[in-house]
């Protein structure tokens, strides 16, 4: 599953959905994480599970950011896209550092569950990035430059992040898997 392009709507506005879907884009992600303030985390996983359950012939790939498994709110996250009838395209997982989270993910999606994209955005997750990529399911890498500038203290420029971005593409590519970027961050 390779996609030009990439847009995330909050999971904490629904109402935002359809005009997501409809605007073009190879794939949307819908939000849990980042875009989801810690009192709205419930109401958007179901408003997200919700909208998953949909008909699919009318809208692009879509996906979901769950929030990092190490996160109460991530195991809630997981928790319920696997009790539910829920399919989305494929999953996000933020924050990745080990092989492992993966794996946990996949076995408890299901033999049948959605591709994996984990994002890499820590030093250690960058360490552990060939490793991750060739994990159960994964059908892509991220890599997350804003959260990873913030782990290493560095400004949200290109040569601080270059030697990121290249691991990623170089694990990704050992893989056998896609890679992206770091989103365009405009939030004006």
């Amino acid at each position: 599953m390779t996609f030009r392009s990439f847009l995330f709507v909050p999971g904490a506005r629904p109402d935002r959905f359809a005009k997501a879907f409809a605007a073009g884009a190879d794939a949307v992600c819908i939000d849990l994480e980042d875009a989801v303030p810690p009192p709205e985390k419930a109401a958007a996983r179901e408003a997200t599970l919700a909208a998953l359950r949909q008909d699919r012939l009318a809208r692009p790939a879509v996906g979901l950011r769950l929030n990092a498994l190490r996160t109460p709110a991530g195991v809630a996250d997981l928790a319920a896209l696997a009790a539910s009838d829920a399919r989305p395209d494929f999953v996000m997982m933020p924050k990745v550092a080990h092989a492992e989270e993966a794996a946990i993910v996949a076995e408890v999606l299901g033999p049948d569950g959605p591709p994996l994209w984990p994002i890499i955005e820590s030093a250690a997750g960058l360490e552990q990035a060939f490793a991750i990529a060739a994990a159960p399911r994964i059908g892509g890498l991220l890599f997350g430059g804003a959260d990873f500038a913030a782990d290493l203290g560095v400004a949200v420029e290109w040569e601080p992040l270059f030697l990121g971005r290249a691991t990623v593409v170089a694990a990704a590519a050992r893989a056998g898997v896609d890679a992206l970027d770091v989103p365009y961050l405009d939030v004006e």
